[in-house]
This record gives C-alpha cells, structure tokens and sequence, in this order.
C-alpha cells in the first residue's frame, strides 16, 4: 500500500490554518482579552530549597488595584493518586503542590504566591510586598548526588517503590524498575568482545517559542471558562477540576493556536490560578510567564546517568545487553524512566537483557514531556556502544545493525512482539540513500544512529458535520501543532470522496465535542484519525440511507462512490447518482441534518523506526562542530501529508543536533538557573544547519485503514548518538557527556592529544 493509491492521502494540500499564520491573524493564547480582565503575577521562590515558616500577604492586600491574592493554602490538599499526563504520569498531590508550595519550595521558580491586580505594574508591586519567611535547606541538583544516602531529602513521606524489602526511611529514589529477557549474566559468558561505558545528559528544555499563557473568567453561578496554550484542553479541565473541586461540566476550556510544545504543554501551571484569582477577585484574570519564568517553573525533560555493558561474537552477534538508567524527576516524581528504559534496546533482537531503572527528583522543576520522553537518553547510550562495536569489530555501523535488527516477531525486553515494522526497510533505505552512498569528505567523518518509539493511541473522538451546500466540517479535539489538521482533512475527503478543499477541520472546546486525549505520543494522525474516519463513515451511512429513501430503495440498493450515492448493480440504469450536495440541500426534507460521530479508544498504534546519517566537521583547536549533511531516515507507514511529516523529521532532527552540541541547563552553587533565557540557552537557528534531508520510508500499518504510524517522536532520538560518533571519528575522542559543546570537547581533545600523540 501506498499513498499513490489514494486521490488526496499523500499529496501536499495547503494546511487549513496556513492563511492565519502567515498574516497573523492566528490567535495564540496571550492574545486573548475580556472586558474588565486582571493582570495574574506569580510570586517564585529564589531558594533552591526552603521550608515556609509563613506567608504575610497583608501590605499586599491592602495595595490600591490587588483584587485577589492567592496562596498554597487556597488549594485543597489531593490524594496520593496517579493520573496519565500525555506520555508520562502525575501525582495529584505532587500537581498541587508544582502548581503553588505549601510546605516547601522545592526548586528556584517554584510558586509561593500569585495576585491579580488592574495592572502589571501594581501586580509586580504587590508581588514585592509579599513577606515569605523561609527556613533555607540544603539541596541537591545531580542525578547521581541525590541517589545518595546522605543527600538533602526532598521528600520525608518518600519511600523507593519497586524494591524488596519495602525502604523504612526517605529517599529521593521514587521508583526503582526493571526489564529483563533470557538471561543477561549468560549471554555475557558467550560474548567475545564486551564493551561497557557510562554516560550522562543535562536537563534541556522544549524551547516552544510561545510562552504558557492562560485567560480565566470565572462566573457567579460557579461557571468558568479558561482560554489556555494547551496541548491537551481536556486534560487541563481534568486537572483543574481536581484541584479546584470542580464539576467537568462547569469548566469549559478553549485552547488557543499553539507556538509550540513538543511535550512541554501537557500539564498545568497558570491555568489553576488563573481560575482561583478569577473566583476570588469576580473578574476574568489572564496571566503570562515571562521567558525567565517558563525556563525556571515550567517542565525541561530528564537530566539522565546511563550505564551501557553490550556483549557480542565477532561475528557481530548482540549476544547480551545490560543498561541501566537513572533520571532525573526534578521537584517530584515521574520522569520518563519507564519509556527510556523500554526504549533503550528495542531496535535490536537480542535474547539476553537486562534494563535497570531509577526515577530521581532533585531541586530542579518538575520535568515534563520532551518529544519521545527518555528515549534520546537511553539511545545516546546505546546507539554510541553500538558504534563503538561496529569500530571495534570492523564491521560497517549499518550493517551491525542490520545483522542485529528487530523484526516481526521480535519479542522486546519489555514483553510485547512486535507485529509489521519497517526497521529493517528503514536501514537498507538509509544504506542506500545518496548521503552514505557518498564518499565522506576529506576532514570530515560520519556517524550513524537508530532510534524507536513505540507510538499510542488512547481514546479520541470526532464528529463530522455535513452542510447544507455540500461542505463538511471535521470537529475533533486535539491541538494542532504539526499539521494535523490537515491530515485529518485529507482522511476526510478520501473517505467522502469529495475535494479537500470542501472539508473544513477545526479544534473544538471541551463542551463541544466529546473527550479527547492529549496531542502527544504521536497519536492523533493515528487515533483522532481513526475517530474522524469512522465519523465521517457514519455520515456516508446516512447519505445512502437518505439516497435510498429518495428512491424508494433498500439502503443495500445504495453505493457511495466518488462523493455520491449511486445506485448498486442490481439498480443500475434505474436512477440518476446523487451528490453529497444534493442530499444535504434535501436533509430537511429527508429527517434533519446529517451528522456523523465517533468516539473510541484506538488500539494498534504502529511502533516507528528511524536512522540518522550526520557528516560533521570539527575544529581540533575550538572545538566547534560545523554539520555539513544530514539526512534522516524513517518508517512513516503511509505518509498522509508528506510536507508535514518531512517537517516532524526535520524540526526532531535540529532539536536533536541542540541537545547533542549545547543545550543544558547551568546551576550555580546556590541551585540558581544560570541561563533562563534564549541569549545564554544555546538553541540551534538557521545559520547553524545544513538543510535537513529526509527519506520517507513507508510500510503501512495494519491496524490503520491508510497505515497511518506516528512519525513525530522518533527523529529526536538518533541525532546525539550519530553527532557523538561522527565526532569520535574525525577526533578519535568518544565523548560521553552531553552536551559535545565546545569548551567541553576543546577540552576532552587536549586531554587525549599526549595519550594520541604517544601511540
């Protein structure tokens, strides 16, 4: 199967929401205003850890202009209870207190206090004249250092989950988790060569250039609305009900266009003070989080420690794995551990493994989703010892991974089999692409990297509304943020048969279509459009059932081909074909208008496989790495809008080559973020990459009527681990900490020079 097939699925139609960005029409959340709307500012603390003796709001509230403040003590205490936040998990208790510290403030940036005032600058006044009386604490930042047993305890009602005997005192390991398959201990005895190496990364943040920004307007009869940037506006009404004791049907939540959020925006922060400020003051409240404030309070992913041990014959047989992964959680627990340690070797079919890992919070924000949570962690590792393997054994790094690569059938180290993937069609795509079939140039080297997502789906619902000239609109609940829109679109007008250009998608609120899960995981192409699909199906079931009460017929006397109901064969000749349109002008006079929904929870979701090639330069003396050429490879099943998923591997391939090269978060002694800001957080722009190339490989999958997979999560895996390997071999220096800036490889180079310079 292939999008060839297909009238609409697969060609590169203009997204519906294109016209409004490129104008500015588009409205994002910080551009929404009511009559008579406060300015909501958040007090933070500047202490990396610190009891709170007290809280005196007094000299505030008496400020001309505060209408409300709000304290930790204004938010009902939470039972100790998990609830799914995208990919990862959250604790209730642990939401309430991210969003304002009661006992403590946990990290620098952590809220203690927020006002709603008629201006920001009697807002920022008054945030001045709160007096927190703070009782300073030590703190820990390193993952490693917080494992130990004498570090600052975050959590005095924290034991280790996952171990026998059950710990009797704290400890700021959360969770302790393993994997295992065959037997890791036997499988090393048979290996001929063993490599094992450690490996660290740096907490980096989700860059989305729009910063969190929310609208509340709460209503005497108990009634809110909130406008939010969101990439899931049921899940903030989820939350916010819980933590303001809500019921779901008195909070409606519209979510704004979205700049961005690749995981970053699946939880909440302003929006349950927004709606607080909003009740107390009986105003509508809007706040906005400065740069500063999103990259101190709002969730970076995992800083990470890895142990990678990987045995094989020198044929080059993976005969055994061992990795273990600790991670850090920051504030409270839940960092991505679980996924980064399903992840870490389900590119390979080996039968002996063994996957460890620790979830670890520290005095660091509370981490949220980063595209892929955990995985580029654990495959940094990985993917590095593999190439090391491949040196080691002198065996093409393609061809290692071919040799070892899953396939269907494979059962992974955490328990399922895969079904129909296209891992193997992905590396013999990426070993016959122009990029590596080209000679490597003269001072330059090359590096190769896998990576896997295992992709969800989770519970998605649509509708399909047919008008009355013919047109379609497509309501689902899912946040656009890659173009799915129009891919939903697309799906549409191949079912009805009809021009793309006569479907209409658009993002409804909470209270105008049923539930929907989060946009993450790279589920919506796939679950949403599962909904969509059958949704519109449901609508062409009523167009021949209309069709056949026109003519007097059976509904299975009724075809619906090219966008018309047509007579079956046995009523060929009998009557003319009618259009979508025709039948919709005559709905009124048929039974009403025509409707169609659908609602499920999608099974299926297609794992996806992908492979990077980087060609890099690196400058012995400074340390600066200039990419010359990259090229992501990967398994999309069937590419519904090729243009956007071209963007979901490219935009994952530059986060990616940031994380590698210089993203990281710098704390000081004091546990104070160094560089909250995009002048000091390196993140790469335009002049630093080479245009990125993307072959799109497609084996459908079968769960999917168009073999739809998720492709968004996956391109952000493989970049460290190939830009790590380019670089050992154009250095001769394997680096083992990310990120490969240039101070720290400048300085890994003239440390290894004598050691090079004497062999």
């Amino acid at each position: 199967m292939s999008a060839q097939r297909y009238k609409w699925v697969g060609t590169r139609q203009n997204r519906p929401d294109g016209a409004d960005k490129v104008t500015g029409r588009a409205r994002f959340a910080a551009d929404f205003n009511l009559p008579g709307e406060l300015v909501g500012k958040v007090l933070r603390s500047p202490h990396a850890h610190a009891n709170i003796r007290s809280i005196d709001t007094t000299a505030a509230a008496r400020l001309p202009g505060v209408k409300a403040i709000v304290t930790g003590a204004d938010f009902p205490e939470q039972p100790d209870q998990l609830l799914p936040a995208g990919e990862m998990q959250v604790n209730l208790r642990d939401v309430t207190r991210n969003i304002m510290a009661k006992e403590k403030a946990l990290y620098e940036g952590h809220a203690v206090a927020a006002v709603a005032a008629t201006t920001a600058a009697v807002a920022a006044e008054a945030l001045s004249l709160i007096k927190v009386d703070y009782e300073i604490l030590p703190h820990v930042i390193d993952v490693r250092e917080a494992m130990k047993d004498n570090a600052p305890v975050l959590h005095a009602h924290m034991r280790t989950e996952g171990v026998k005997p059950a710990p009797d005192k704290p400890s700021n390991i959360a969770k302790r988790l393993e994997f295992a398959k065959g037997d890791a201990d036997a499988g090393f005895a048979q290996a001929e060569v063993v490599i094992e190496r450690e490996f660290t990364t740096e907490p980096v943040h989700q860059g989305y250039i729009e910063p969190h920004a929310a609208l509340a307007s709460a209503s005497e009869d108990g009634q809110v609305q909130l406008w939010t940037t969101t990439q899931g506006h049921f899940q903030v009404r989820g939350f916010c009900c819980r933590l303001l004791d809500l019921e779901t049907a008195q909070l409606r939540v519209t979510p704004s266009e979205i700049g961005g959020g690749f995981g970053g925006k699946t939880v909440v922060y302003l929006e349950p003070l927004a709606i607080r400020l909003s009740q107390r003051a009986g105003r509508p409240v809007k706040m906005v989080m400065s740069r500063e404030e999103v990259m101190r309070a709002s969730g970076p992913t995992s800083g990470g420690h890895v142990k990678v041990k990987l045995g094989a014959r020198k044929d080059g047989s993976i005969v055994a794995a061992d990795v273990t992964v600790a991670l850090q959680a920051g504030a409270f627990a839940g960092s991505p551990v679980g996924p980064s340690c399903m992840c870490s070797l389900a590119c390979y079919d080996i039968d002996n493994i063994r996957v460890v890992g620790f979830d670890v919070v520290s005095n660091r924000p509370k981490v949220a989703a980063y595209r892929a949570p955990g995985a580029p962690i654990s495959a940094w590792a990985v993917e590095s010892v593999v190439d090391m393997l491949a040196q080691e054994l002198g065996i093409d790094p393609i061809d290692l991974r071919l040799k070892n690569a899953a396939k269907q059938g494979t059962k992974t180290h955490y328990g399922a089999s895969f079904g129909v993937i296209g891992l193997v069609e992905t590396l013999e795509a990426a070993k016959n692409s122009p990029h590596y079939r080209a000679p490597v140039k003269p001072g330059h080297a090359r590096g190769v990297a896998a990576g896997f997502w295992f992709n969800v789906g989770a519970d998605s619902s649509a509708a399909a509304q047919v008008g009355e000239d013919g047109t379609v609109t497509i309501i689902s609940g899912n946040p656009d943020i890659g173009g799915s829109r129009a891919s939903l679109a697309l799906m549409a007008a191949e079912e009805l048969g009809i021009d793309y250009n006569k479907v209409r998608p658009i993002v409804a609120d909470t209270a105008s279509i049923g539930f929907n899960f989060v946009t993450g995981g790279s589920r919506v192409t796939f679950a949403t459009g599962l909904a969509v699909i059958n949704a519109t199906r449901d609508a062409i079931s009523q167009l021949k059932a209309r069709a056949a009460k026109i003519w007097e017929v059976d509904v299975e006397g009724v075809v619906w081909e090219e966008g018309e109901a047509r007579p079956s064969s046995t009523n060929v000749g009998k009557f003319e074909p009618l259009s979508l349109a025709k039948l919709a002008a005559s709905a009124s006079r048929t039974g009403g208008p025509i409707n169609g929904h659908a609602q499920l929870n999608a099974q299926g979701a297609g794992p996806g496989f992908g492979v990077h090639i980087v060609d890099l330069k690196v400058d012995m003396d400074t340390g600066i790495v200039t990419i010359d050429r990259y090229t992501a490879v990967q398994d999309v099943g069937t590419a519904i809008h090729p243009s956007y998923v071209e963007g979901q591997l490219q935009g994952g391939a530059v986060q990616g080559i940031g994380w590698a090269l210089n993203e990281e978060y710098i704390y000081d002694k004091q546990g104070r973020l160094q560089n909250p800001g995009f002048l000091d957080y390196r993140m790469p722009v335009a002049s630093d990459l080479p245009m990125i190339e993307t072959v799109l490989v497609e084996v459908p999958n079968p769960t999917h009527p168009y073999g739809v997979r998720g492709v968004g999560e996956v391109p952000i895996i493989p970049p460290m681990a190939a830009i790590g390997s380019a670089i050992a071999r154009a250095t001769g220096v394997r680096m083992l900490d990310l990120p490969m800036s240039p101070p720290r490889l400048s300085a890994a180079i003239d440390a290894a020079t004598p050691a090079m310079a004497a062999e």
